[in-house]
């Protein structure tokens, strides 16, 4: 077992855009919303995962992941979906020696820009790039799979 240890902050400007060396569509969905354990399907690319998360407890939270077929994958999302699935295009930004992940999301998700650091510790001190804005850590608002559920973002304080 894992132990996915992870920050999550709104992102206050458009700058990851030009720090980014990579990016990528994905789309995922969630077979279980359960907070004792989510179960999702993301599909990007040419790669599927599915993956399992226990709960969290701050930034902590137990996680299993493997590579599924794409075309199970595409079945999945078809048939066992709860919700709509998540349309966002993923950033990669390397900055101050960690790994940020900016999703910036599509369709009734649009205006949402979230950005992710896995740490290997919770304790870990982080160097925050210039568009890194309010923390969200644990606010259940953020997790992906509630925004999976919003049919838009009038409920949520994107300030």
């Amino acid at each position: 077992m894992a132990k996915e240890i992870e920050r999550k902050f709104l992102v206050s400007d458009g700058s990851y855009a030009d720090l980014s060396v990579s990016h990528s569509r994905m789309r995922q969905s969630y077979l279980s919303d359960r907070p004792e354990a989510t179960v999702r399907v993301r599909i990007s690319g040419d790669r599927a995962m599915l993956t399992v998360k226990g709960p969290n407890s701050g930034a902590v939270r137990d996680e299993w992941e493997w590579p599924i077929p794409v075309d199970d994958a595409e079945e999945m999302l078809s048939r066992l979906v709860l919700g709509r699935s998540i349309d966002k295009t993923r950033y990669i930004v390397p900055y101050g020696g960690q790994r940020w992940e900016i999703d910036e999301f599509h369709g009734p998700l649009e205006g949402l820009v979230v950005a992710e650091v896995e740490l290997p510790s919770a304790d870990t001190v982080i160097e925050f790039p210039p568009f890194v804005g309010r923390e969200v850590t644990g606010d259940p608002a953020y997790y992906n799979s509630n925004l999976s559920q919003m049919s838009g973002l009038d409920d949520l304080k994107l300030t």
